[in-house]
């Protein structure tokens, strides 16, 4: 490939797949893969450039950082990270008994709960996302954020499901 890429520009790597440059190294582009997370990808490897944007020749601003981060959320902002559910939860399934005598259990697989539970943890980081990006006053974000970790810590019962715990829900408690 040998060219520079700026940070926000969309490539297609022959073996990652879909990723976005985040910032650039002394060896190559540090480009984080939706299924592969970051990795540094050396500069005369072969990608595909989905979506150039021209490399920065002066220094950064953080107003700059912030324009960039905004536009590459809002371009990811659908895409979900693949978390995996725990070895000892695959192929299980979830029973829910009613308090009222009659009425049928209700029994279904476990791995459709679990993605639901990463869909919400996915719309909680945009929704976070979308608030430090907003005009809101910081006073004003830190209140809302108080409300988004707190969701956070009802979901840590849900913690059970992950395989990696780099995947667990945090709340308060855990920010400390």
């Amino acid at each position: 490939m040998n060219q520079l890429l700026g940070i926000g520009s969309r490539v297609r790597h022959p073996d990652y797949g879909v990723g976005v440059v985040i910032n650039q190294q002394i060896k190559g582009h540090e480009i984080s893969f939706v299924n592969h997370g970051v990795l540094i990808i050396l500069y005369d490897e072969q990608m595909d450039i989905i979506e150039a944007v021209a490399p920065d020749t002066d220094r950064v601003s953080m107003r700059d950082i912030e324009l960039v981060l905004s536009r590459v959320l809002k371009k990811w902002a659908d895409v979900s990270e693949i978390v995996p559910l725990g070895q000892k939860w695959q192929g299980g399934s979830m029973i829910l008994t009613p308090g009222v005598s009659g009425l049928q259990n209700k029994e279904w697989p476990i791995e459709t709960f679990f993605h639901k539970i990463v869909m919400l943890r996915d719309r909680l980081r945009v929704l976070e996302q979308r608030l430090n990006a907003s005009g809101l006053t910081d006073e004003e974000k830190v209140s809302m954020q108080q409300y988004i970790t707190r969701c956070y810590g009802s979901l840590t019962s849900f913690n059970v499901l992950f395989q990696d715990k780099n995947h667990h829900f945090v709340g308060e408690r855990g920010k400390e």
